[in-house]
Protein backbone atom coordinates (compact mmCIF):
# COMPACT_ATOMS: atom_id res chain seq x y z
CA UNK A 1 0.00 0.00 0.00
CA UNK A 2 1.29 3.49 -0.73
CA UNK A 3 2.51 6.11 1.64
CA UNK A 4 -0.69 8.29 0.48
CA UNK A 5 -3.01 5.20 0.49
CA UNK A 6 -1.71 4.03 3.98
CA UNK A 7 -2.18 8.13 4.84
CA UNK A 8 -5.98 7.84 4.08
CA UNK A 9 -6.60 4.48 4.86
CA UNK A 10 -5.67 4.67 8.96
CA UNK A 11 -7.22 3.35 11.79
CA UNK A 12 -10.10 5.00 13.25
CA UNK A 13 -8.51 5.06 16.76
CA UNK A 14 -5.57 5.31 18.54
CA UNK A 15 -3.35 2.27 20.49
CA UNK A 16 -4.54 1.61 23.43
CA UNK A 17 -2.93 -0.59 26.71
CA UNK A 18 -3.59 -4.21 26.79
CA UNK A 19 -5.72 -3.43 30.07
CA UNK A 20 -8.08 -0.97 28.30
CA UNK A 21 -8.03 -3.83 25.41
CA UNK A 22 -9.11 -6.40 28.20
CA UNK A 23 -11.87 -4.13 29.78
CA UNK A 24 -12.99 -3.56 26.67
CA UNK A 25 -13.85 -7.39 25.79
CA UNK A 26 -15.02 -7.68 29.48
CA UNK A 27 -17.78 -5.41 28.56
CA UNK A 28 -18.48 -6.47 25.22
CA UNK A 29 -18.59 -10.07 26.59
CA UNK A 30 -21.46 -9.11 29.47
CA UNK A 31 -23.29 -7.00 26.95
CA UNK A 32 -23.57 -10.01 25.08
CA UNK A 33 -24.64 -12.58 28.01
CA UNK A 34 -27.38 -9.97 28.92
CA UNK A 35 -28.93 -9.77 25.39
CA UNK A 36 -28.70 -13.54 25.67
CA UNK A 37 -30.18 -14.08 29.01
CA UNK A 38 -32.68 -11.87 28.41
CA UNK A 39 -33.89 -13.45 24.78
CA UNK A 40 -33.48 -16.71 26.62
CA UNK A 41 -35.82 -16.09 29.43
CA UNK A 42 -38.67 -14.74 26.44
CA UNK A 43 -37.99 -17.58 24.62
CA UNK A 44 -38.79 -19.73 27.91
CA UNK A 45 -42.41 -18.32 28.13
CA UNK A 46 -43.03 -19.35 24.67
CA UNK A 47 -41.14 -22.48 24.37
CA UNK A 48 -44.39 -24.79 23.95
CA UNK A 49 -45.03 -22.57 20.62
CA UNK A 50 -41.91 -23.24 19.14
CA UNK A 51 -41.82 -26.82 19.97
CA UNK A 52 -44.95 -27.20 18.11
CA UNK A 53 -43.14 -25.70 15.21
CA UNK A 54 -40.23 -27.37 15.32
CA UNK A 55 -42.60 -30.69 14.89
CA UNK A 56 -44.41 -29.73 11.99
CA UNK A 57 -41.96 -32.32 9.97
CA UNK A 58 -42.58 -35.10 12.09
CA UNK A 59 -46.41 -34.45 12.61
CA UNK A 60 -46.80 -34.01 8.46
CA UNK A 61 -44.75 -37.11 8.01
CA UNK A 62 -46.89 -39.03 10.98
CA UNK A 63 -49.98 -37.63 9.57
CA UNK A 64 -49.27 -38.70 6.47
CA UNK A 65 -49.77 -42.23 7.29
CA UNK A 66 -53.04 -42.23 9.37
CA UNK A 67 -51.00 -42.19 12.60
CA UNK A 68 -51.15 -39.45 15.63
CA UNK A 69 -48.13 -36.99 16.53
CA UNK A 70 -47.58 -37.84 20.09
CA UNK A 71 -43.83 -37.54 21.31
CA UNK A 72 -43.41 -39.62 24.80
CA UNK A 73 -41.22 -38.24 28.09
CA UNK A 74 -38.96 -40.97 29.25
CA UNK A 75 -38.06 -39.09 32.25
CA UNK A 76 -39.88 -37.20 34.89
CA UNK A 77 -37.64 -33.76 34.04
CA UNK A 78 -37.20 -34.34 30.46
CA UNK A 79 -39.83 -31.90 29.61
CA UNK A 80 -38.42 -29.26 31.75
CA UNK A 81 -35.24 -29.71 30.29
CA UNK A 82 -36.38 -29.62 26.89
CA UNK A 83 -38.28 -26.28 27.84
CA UNK A 84 -34.45 -24.96 28.90
CA UNK A 85 -32.74 -26.28 25.49
CA UNK A 86 -35.77 -25.10 23.24
CA UNK A 87 -34.96 -21.60 25.10
CA UNK A 88 -31.33 -21.85 25.01
CA UNK A 89 -31.44 -22.12 21.08
CA UNK A 90 -33.88 -19.74 20.86
CA UNK A 91 -31.95 -17.19 23.01
CA UNK A 92 -28.88 -17.40 21.07
CA UNK A 93 -30.59 -17.02 17.58
CA UNK A 94 -32.70 -13.72 18.45
CA UNK A 95 -29.60 -12.42 21.27
CA UNK A 96 -27.00 -13.26 17.50
CA UNK A 97 -27.20 -9.41 16.34
CA UNK A 98 -26.42 -7.98 19.55
CA UNK A 99 -23.82 -10.25 20.06
CA UNK A 100 -21.95 -10.22 16.83
CA UNK A 101 -22.50 -6.10 17.18
CA UNK A 102 -20.75 -6.60 19.85
CA UNK A 103 -17.90 -8.38 18.76
CA UNK A 104 -17.77 -5.74 15.70
CA UNK A 105 -17.43 -3.33 18.34
CA UNK A 106 -14.75 -4.13 19.60
CA UNK A 107 -12.72 -5.80 16.68
CA UNK A 108 -13.58 -2.48 14.18
CA UNK A 109 -11.13 -0.16 15.89
CA UNK A 110 -8.28 -1.88 15.05
CA UNK A 111 -8.70 -1.99 11.51
CA UNK A 112 -7.92 0.36 8.81
CA UNK A 113 -10.84 1.87 6.77
CA UNK A 114 -10.61 -0.50 3.89
CA UNK A 115 -10.79 -3.95 5.92
CA UNK A 116 -13.56 -2.84 7.43
CA UNK A 117 -15.29 -2.22 4.17
CA UNK A 118 -13.84 -5.78 3.65
CA UNK A 119 -15.00 -7.30 5.98
CA UNK A 120 -18.30 -5.67 6.92
CA UNK A 121 -19.72 -7.86 3.83
CA UNK A 122 -18.43 -11.15 5.33
CA UNK A 123 -20.08 -10.26 8.69
CA UNK A 124 -23.52 -9.76 7.74
CA UNK A 125 -23.41 -12.88 4.99
CA UNK A 126 -22.38 -15.21 7.40
CA UNK A 127 -25.34 -15.06 9.27
CA UNK A 128 -28.19 -14.58 6.33
CA UNK A 129 -25.92 -18.39 5.02
CA UNK A 130 -26.95 -20.27 8.44
CA UNK A 131 -30.10 -19.39 8.20
CA UNK A 132 -30.35 -20.53 4.95
CA UNK A 133 -28.91 -23.59 5.69
CA UNK A 134 -31.12 -23.68 8.93
CA UNK A 135 -34.14 -23.14 6.40
CA UNK A 136 -32.68 -26.03 3.95
CA UNK A 137 -32.50 -28.68 6.61
CA UNK A 138 -36.05 -27.97 8.05
CA UNK A 139 -37.76 -27.21 5.16
CA UNK A 140 -36.38 -29.87 2.84
CA UNK A 141 -33.81 -32.53 4.19
CA UNK A 142 -35.80 -33.41 7.79
CA UNK A 143 -38.89 -34.39 5.95
CA UNK A 144 -37.43 -36.43 3.53
CA UNK A 145 -35.53 -37.80 6.47
CA UNK A 146 -38.26 -38.38 9.04
CA UNK A 147 -40.29 -40.59 6.17
CA UNK A 148 -37.44 -42.79 5.72
CA UNK A 149 -37.32 -43.50 9.38
CA UNK A 150 -40.87 -44.04 9.72
CA UNK A 151 -40.95 -46.44 6.67
CA UNK A 152 -39.62 -49.10 8.99
CA UNK A 153 -42.58 -49.33 11.24
CA UNK A 154 -44.16 -52.73 10.95
CA UNK A 155 -48.05 -53.77 12.14
CA UNK A 156 -48.81 -57.03 12.59
CA UNK A 157 -52.70 -56.81 11.34
CA UNK A 158 -51.55 -55.18 8.08
CA UNK A 159 -49.02 -57.67 7.63
CA UNK A 160 -51.35 -60.44 7.77
CA UNK A 161 -53.75 -58.79 5.87
CA UNK A 162 -51.45 -58.88 2.37
CA UNK A 163 -50.37 -62.75 3.61
CA UNK A 164 -53.94 -63.70 3.85
CA UNK A 165 -54.86 -61.73 0.71
CA UNK A 166 -52.20 -63.49 -1.33
CA UNK A 167 -52.93 -66.65 -0.14
CA UNK A 168 -49.94 -67.20 2.00
CA UNK A 169 -52.20 -68.42 5.03
CA UNK A 170 -56.18 -69.10 5.14
CA UNK A 171 -58.16 -66.52 6.98
CA UNK A 172 -58.61 -69.17 10.12
CA UNK A 173 -54.78 -69.64 9.97
CA UNK A 174 -54.68 -65.95 9.86
CA UNK A 175 -56.58 -64.65 12.23
CA UNK A 176 -54.79 -66.42 14.72
CA UNK A 177 -51.28 -65.52 13.66
CA UNK A 178 -52.33 -62.03 14.02
CA UNK A 179 -53.75 -62.82 17.75
CA UNK A 180 -50.42 -63.56 17.98
CA UNK A 181 -48.87 -60.25 16.13
CA UNK A 182 -50.60 -57.29 17.48
CA UNK A 183 -47.68 -55.50 18.50
CA UNK A 184 -46.02 -54.54 15.60
CA UNK A 185 -43.21 -51.66 16.04
CA UNK A 186 -44.48 -48.52 16.18
CA UNK A 187 -42.62 -45.16 16.42
CA UNK A 188 -43.30 -43.69 19.65
CA UNK A 189 -40.57 -40.79 20.13
CA UNK A 190 -38.79 -39.72 22.99
CA UNK A 191 -39.46 -35.28 23.37
CA UNK A 192 -35.80 -34.96 24.03
CA UNK A 193 -34.49 -37.53 21.05
CA UNK A 194 -36.66 -35.63 18.40
CA UNK A 195 -35.39 -32.02 19.92
CA UNK A 196 -32.13 -33.70 19.79
CA UNK A 197 -31.85 -34.54 16.49
CA UNK A 198 -33.58 -32.05 14.43
CA UNK A 199 -31.31 -29.24 16.61
CA UNK A 200 -28.18 -31.53 14.79
CA UNK A 201 -29.93 -31.19 11.51
CA UNK A 202 -30.18 -26.90 11.52
CA UNK A 203 -27.09 -26.86 12.87
CA UNK A 204 -24.87 -29.02 11.09
CA UNK A 205 -26.55 -27.44 7.80
CA UNK A 206 -26.44 -24.16 8.86
CA UNK A 207 -22.60 -24.63 9.49
CA UNK A 208 -22.01 -26.36 6.42
CA UNK A 209 -23.47 -23.14 4.40
CA UNK A 210 -20.81 -20.98 5.98
CA UNK A 211 -18.24 -22.77 3.82
CA UNK A 212 -18.73 -20.14 0.61
CA UNK A 213 -17.91 -17.37 3.54
CA UNK A 214 -15.12 -18.74 4.71
CA UNK A 215 -13.82 -19.61 1.32
CA UNK A 216 -14.06 -16.29 -0.04
CA UNK A 217 -12.79 -14.56 2.78
CA UNK A 218 -9.62 -16.62 2.72
CA UNK A 219 -9.42 -15.82 -1.13
CA UNK A 220 -9.43 -12.24 -0.05
CA UNK A 221 -6.76 -12.71 2.65
CA UNK A 222 -4.79 -14.63 -0.23
CA UNK A 223 -4.94 -17.84 1.82
CA UNK A 224 -6.36 -19.71 -0.73
CA UNK A 225 -6.52 -19.68 -4.39
CA UNK A 226 -9.07 -20.38 -7.01
CA UNK A 227 -6.52 -22.66 -8.53
CA UNK A 228 -5.83 -24.45 -5.70
CA UNK A 229 -9.41 -24.92 -5.13
CA UNK A 230 -9.79 -26.73 -8.54
CA UNK A 231 -7.09 -28.96 -7.99
CA UNK A 232 -8.45 -29.97 -4.74
CA UNK A 233 -11.50 -30.76 -5.95
CA UNK A 234 -10.82 -35.05 -5.59
CA UNK A 235 -10.05 -34.18 -1.57
CA UNK A 236 -13.18 -31.83 -1.20
CA UNK A 237 -15.29 -34.72 -2.35
CA UNK A 238 -13.74 -36.74 0.43
CA UNK A 239 -14.14 -34.32 2.85
CA UNK A 240 -17.48 -33.67 2.07
CA UNK A 241 -19.05 -37.19 1.90
CA UNK A 242 -16.87 -37.90 5.56
CA UNK A 243 -18.43 -34.62 6.51
CA UNK A 244 -22.10 -35.81 5.63
CA UNK A 245 -21.04 -39.05 7.13
CA UNK A 246 -20.10 -37.81 10.61
CA UNK A 247 -22.69 -34.79 10.69
CA UNK A 248 -26.11 -36.40 9.65
CA UNK A 249 -28.41 -40.01 10.67
CA UNK A 250 -27.17 -42.90 9.09
CA UNK A 251 -29.26 -42.88 6.41
CA UNK A 252 -28.62 -42.53 2.90
CA UNK A 253 -31.06 -39.83 1.27
CA UNK A 254 -29.90 -36.95 4.21
CA UNK A 255 -26.16 -37.63 3.81
CA UNK A 256 -26.66 -37.85 -0.20
CA UNK A 257 -28.47 -33.77 0.13
CA UNK A 258 -26.02 -32.62 2.60
CA UNK A 259 -23.11 -33.93 0.05
CA UNK A 260 -24.90 -32.01 -3.00
CA UNK A 261 -25.49 -29.01 -0.99
CA UNK A 262 -22.05 -28.49 0.41
CA UNK A 263 -20.64 -29.43 -3.00
CA UNK A 264 -22.32 -27.04 -5.01
CA UNK A 265 -21.11 -24.78 -2.53
CA UNK A 266 -17.79 -25.46 -3.05
CA UNK A 267 -18.33 -24.47 -6.72
CA UNK A 268 -19.79 -21.71 -5.80
CA UNK A 269 -16.63 -20.55 -3.83
CA UNK A 270 -14.73 -21.45 -6.58
CA UNK A 271 -16.32 -18.81 -8.61
CA UNK A 272 -16.78 -16.01 -5.55
CA UNK A 273 -12.60 -16.73 -4.92
CA UNK A 274 -11.80 -16.10 -8.26
CA UNK A 275 -13.41 -12.81 -8.73
CA UNK A 276 -11.87 -11.63 -5.15
CA UNK A 277 -8.59 -12.83 -6.29
CA UNK A 278 -8.45 -10.68 -9.74
CA UNK A 279 -9.84 -7.70 -7.67
CA UNK A 280 -6.77 -8.70 -4.99
CA UNK A 281 -4.17 -8.74 -7.69
CA UNK A 282 -5.55 -5.28 -9.25
CA UNK A 283 -4.77 -3.47 -5.97
CA UNK A 284 -1.39 -4.91 -5.32
CA UNK A 285 -0.95 -4.28 -8.56
CA UNK A 286 -1.52 -0.72 -8.12
CA UNK A 287 0.19 -0.33 -5.29
CA UNK A 288 3.49 -1.61 -6.98
CA UNK A 289 3.21 -4.39 -4.63
CA UNK A 290 2.47 -7.12 -7.24
CA UNK A 291 5.22 -8.78 -10.06
CA UNK A 292 3.06 -10.22 -12.76
CA UNK A 293 5.31 -12.75 -13.16
CA UNK A 294 4.14 -14.97 -10.18
CA UNK A 295 0.61 -14.74 -11.69
CA UNK A 296 1.04 -17.99 -12.75
CA UNK A 297 1.43 -19.63 -9.85
CA UNK A 298 -2.01 -18.63 -8.66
Amino acid sequence: MTAKTRATDRIDDSSAPLIEHLAELRNRIIKSLLAFVLAMMLCFTVWNPIFNFLTNPLCDALMARGQGCNLVLIQLQEGFFVAVNIAMLGGFVLAFPVIAFQMWRFVAPGLYRSEKGAFLPFLVASPFMFFVGAAFAFYIVTPMAYTFFLNFQQFGSEATDAATATGAVTPEAGSAVEALQNAGIAFQGSVNEYLRLTTKFIIAFGLCFQLPVLLTLMGKAGLVSAKGLRAGRKWAVVGILTLAAVVTPPDVVSQIVLFIAVYGLYEVSVILVARVEKKRIAQLRADGYYDDEDEEDL
